[in-house]
């Protein structure tokens, strides 16, 4: 069974660049302290480091 990681937004996307806020909604991320599982791939890890500064990421197994 593959692994999943849980992503909470931790900061507002408000403010942010465009790409930024794009990157969170496409996540499922829609305001403070939402939480999304998702399947722990190289697609997902990008989209996470390029809001790494937003979201707390922890493993789900």
């Amino acid at each position: 069974m593959a692994n999943k990681i849980k992503i909470t937004l931790k900061r507002s996307v408000a403010h942010r660049i465009p790409a930024q806020r794009k990157v969170a909604k496409e996540l499922g991320l829609g305001r403070i302290n939402s939480s999304v599982v998702k399947p722990d791939n190289a697609a997902i890890r990008g989209a996470v480091l390029k809001i790494a500064h937003l979201v707390d990421v922890e493993e789900v197994k």
